[in-house]
């Protein structure tokens, strides 16, 4: 087809989805008209963008969400999506700023779609998280649904793989098309599973046809749907499965100044000295913000339970992780402890660094430490 017609072809098309009675797939239909036909029919487009400006929005739902029920496998008749209607954080996530960055422009853009609509653009459809366990992927999904007041609905791949590939693909066809029915946020969580899978011997055929449907179902999210999908291993997902995705957010282990930051929010109203911000940095560098949230969540139960003071509880914390730290991130630990007031055989029994290099680096208040313990 050319520019200058509008080919008959699609007033069939997109009549037959509005007899399936799919409403968003007809709106994600019309809007790909309408960036058609910018050029050569202007005044059609522009119709176009205003019959979706003016179409049911979330405050008078165009889909039936209320009455479709959540999918379930047929055998177990376990539902197969975990649904948080109205998600809810307990701390604030604290975001390396490249991914707070990002992921406030995705807000923005569900927020201001029609000003994109009237310039014939769309907002991201479809956006995958990478990273570690731990780092923040699931909470940044419940955090955009929050921000956008709508439902999250979580499909972990890897809990509806099935021995039965056949079943597992009917399974992932009923979320999908349940997904574009409901006004909310898509997880996918643990999308590598699939991928993982790719190299079994048997099945192989149907596991190429399930990961087929799935890209396809990415080709074709509508656009009043936001897609996220989170893996902890990137290197194992196929090319093709990158080029589906408008949007890709990785998520780094924390920084230093981001595990301070989250101790704030993890310590709560037991707030502890600022001399025990530096040095849980220290001690906890190399932990995701799930372990970090675990190890002072312990320790806070631990000085309730034992009516002890909450710096003798996260003392411990670093007792059980300075022996592998660098000997210079050790004689740092102890300078900052000793300094905060904390005795020098304490210190030493902490961090294990000599007596006599606390006493004359501390008296010298260099902050370099000697070599030698």
């Amino acid at each position: 087809m050319g520019n200058k017609e509008i080919n008959p072809e699609e007033l069939v098309h997109i009549a037959r989805l509005a007899l399936t009675g799919r409403a968003q797939d007809v709106q994600t239909y019309i809007r790909r008209l309408a960036k058609r036909y910018q050029g050569a029919f202007p005044s059609v487009a522009s119709q176009l963008n205003k019959l979706l400006q003016e179409s049911p929005t979330r405050q008078s739902p165009l889909r039936r969400q209320a009455t479709a029920p959540v999918p379930v496998d047929l055998e177990s008749r376990l539902q197969l999506l975990r649904v948080e209607s109205n998600p809810v954080l307990e701390v604030e996530p604290v975001w390396d700023a490249g991914v707070k960055r990002t992921l406030e422009q995705l807000i923005s853009e569900r927020r201001r779609d029609a000003e994109l609509i009237k310039q014939g653009l769309s907002p991201t459809r479809s956006i995958i998280f990478t990273g570690p366990p731990g780092v923040g992927k699931t909470l940044a999904a419940r955090y955009v649904a929050r921000e956008l007041h709508r439902p999250l609905l979580t499909l972990d791949l890897s809990a509806v793989m099935s021995s039965f590939l056949g079943r597992t693909g009917a399974n992932v066809r009923h979320v999908l098309d349940y997904a574009k029915s409901v006004d909310g946020v898509l997880l996918l969580d643990e999308l590598d599973a699939i991928a993982k899978r790719r190299d079994d011997a048997t099945d192989v055929g149907e596991l190429k046809r399930l990961v087929t449907v799935l890209l396809q179902e990415i080709d074709d999210w509508p656009t009043t749907g936001l897609l996220i999908a989170a893996t902890n291993h990137s290197d194992l997902l196929d090319p093709a499965v990158w080029r589906r995705f408008e949007m890709r957010v990785d998520f780094p282990m924390p920084t230093d100044e981001s595990i301070r930051r989250a101790l704030d929010m993890f310590l709560g109203k037991d707030r502890a000295s600022a001399v025990w911000h530096d040095v849980l940095a220290v001690a906890l560098r190399g932990l995701s913000f799930s372990d970090v949230e675990r190890e002072v969540m312990l320790a806070r139960r631990a000085a309730v339970i034992r009516g002890e003071s909450l710096e003798d509880a996260l003392s411990r914390i670093v007792q059980n992780r300075v022996e592998p730290l660098p000997r210079r991130e050790r004689g740092q630990i102890a300078l900052w402890l000793s300094e905060a007031g904390i005795s020098q055989r304490q210190v030493h029994e902490l961090t294990g660094v000599s007596r006599d290099t606390i006493r004359k680096k501390t008296k010298a208040g260099n902050m370099e430490l000697v070599n030698e313990e």
